[in-house]
């Protein structure tokens, strides 16, 4: 037997006769949920056709999965700054026209332009090791010859701290292991800013990641100033790992860093887009879309290629279904997410005149999606979770509070609601900026049911009589 839809109602016997004076506040109540109950389930009801629909065409074929083969198989690995990713942009121009899409075009945007060059590790002592790694991002270059030193191992920022006596001159290693990604980014993003105050001569971190084949990972850093600014890379974790057994056991493992790294002035790329106008609000805007440029590794198809395509298919399939909402809807494929994010400030300040309903984003590998996280008002939360309602045939209806990403926060932070697209994570901190992530990592079938999920919610949200709530 179903549990009662209203609790408050079916408990009144336990709580005593009701009086006379009691009924118009508990009716008014009651007319009130009543009334909300039915506007949702009105969505749901409105809209449960064309949802079915969707998702049928997403699911009937791997359309977007083999689209996405082909953007990463053609131009490989789209780093900011380079001639691979503006050649990745023109194509997705010439396939969106193709499409029907109205409107392809790419915004200018100035992006940084870090080019890795040559690079190695070498363990010298106590015998000979080429290990993998990874410069970091926007790291500096070594010496001629490179830096050849001790290492120090430590576990935080706090051992170093009480170890400077001991780093001067030495490549520290950060050997710290992965806890959630929050946390243990930090030693990335900050770890030659702290090693260069002791007076390391480079500092060197464990990959972020839970899980490792002697995959070494690379992701951005920074510098900060008035401090020096030290070659900054990445090893894997069980390099890293059996450095530190070996200081445990009274051994100086040396080491021997090479790198060409350098930073050239930036250079111009674009955020590229189409649309499907809307009929009675073309200037109310539904936006979702994902990051186009990548890591120099890998082909960079789980990030975040994967989310592009996947919301570029979602539009793509509302236009051959003969399905044009309300308002528009228009798919971002933002660029340089990786190397500082300008693709999404810039977005915000280019279509700043534009009514942004709401903001979708999907940057966590396109894997089997479970629904969204929401940011946004209770009323706004209430209908977007009655339209995941409509994503329960596929286990993707679960919409839950806080979500976004990084590229749709500058149009959050204008009250712009937003979303980010929830998916299985389980294995997508084990590619992520790697040489693995490559094509072969995602499933057909999970990259057409996010297609599906993020067509559904996105047209709905686009073509509801009234506009969504801030």
């Amino acid at each position: 037997m179903p549990a009662p839809r209203y609790p408050f109602l079916d408990g009144r016997a336990a709580r005593g006769p009701l009086t006379l004076a009691a009924l118009p506040a508990i009716l008014a109540l009651a007319l009130g949920v009543a009334a909300t109950s039915v506007q949702a389930q009105s969505v749901a009801d409105e809209y449960r056709d064309v949802a079915e629909r969707l998702i049928q065409a997403a699911t009937d074929n791997h359309f977007a999965y083999e689209r996405l083969t082909e953007l990463v198989d053609r131009f490989g690995p789209r780093v900011s700054g380079s001639a691979a990713l503006e050649r990745a942009i023109d194509w997705m121009l010439v396939e969106m026209e193709a499409d029907g899409l109205d409107n392809p075009r790419g915004d200018p945007v100035l992006v940084p332009h870090w080019v890795r060059g040559q690079e190695s590790l070498e363990m010298i002592l106590p015998w000979p090791r080429e290990m993998p790694m990874l410069g970091l991002g926007g790291s500096v270059a070594t010496p001629d010859g490179g830096i050849r030193a001790e290492v120090l191992v430590v576990e935080s920022f706090a051992e170093l701290a009480e170890r400077a006596d001991e780093a001067h001159g030495r490549i520290v290693l950060f050997d710290v292991p992965f806890t959630t990604y929050g946390q243990t980014v930090q030693y990335r993003s900050r770890g030659a800013i702290e090693a260069a105050k002791v007076g390391a001569a480079a500092s060197i971190i464990r990959s972020v990641t839970p899980y490792s084949q002697q995959t070494p990972h690379t992701g951005n850093s920074s510098y900060e100033e008035g401090v020096p600014r030290i070659p900054h890379a990445a090893i894997t974790v069980e390099d890293a790992m059996m450095l530190h057994r070996m200081q445990d056991r009274g051994q100086r493992p040396e080491l021997l860093l090479k790198m060409e790294a350098k930073t050239q002035p930036d250079a111009l790329s674009r955020n590229v887009m189409a649309e499907i106008v809307g009929t009675e609000f073309p200037d109310e805007v539904v936006v979702l879309g994902g990051h186009i440029d990548s890591w120099d590794v890998g082909q960079g198809a789980m990030d975040d290629a994967g989310g592009v395509v996947a919301a570029w298919e979602a539009v793509r399939l509302m236009k051959e279904l003969g399905l044009q909402p309300r308002r528009t809807v228009r798919v971002v494929g933002w660029t340089s997410e990786e190397n500082g994010g300008p693709g999404g400030p810039d977005y915000a300040e280019t279509h700043a005149d534009e009514y942004h309903v709401l903001a979708m984003e999907s940057d966590g590998g396109v894997f089997k999606p479970s629904g969204f996280g929401f940011t946004g008002s209770d009323a706004a939360f209430e209908i977007v979770r009655e339209i995941g309602t409509l994503l329960e045939g596929i286990e993707a209806g679960t919409v839950t509070r806080g979500g976004g990403g990084a590229d749709i926060a500058p149009l959050m932070a204008t009250g712009v609601p937003g979303m980010g697209l929830s998916v299985d994570g389980t294995r997508y901190f084990w590619y992520h900026h790697t040489d693995a992530d490559t094509i072969d990592k995602l499933d057909p079938d999970e990259v057409a049911l996010c297609v599906a999920t993020m067509a559904v919610m996105a047209y709905i949200v686009a073509d509801l009589p009234e506009t969504l709530p801030r």
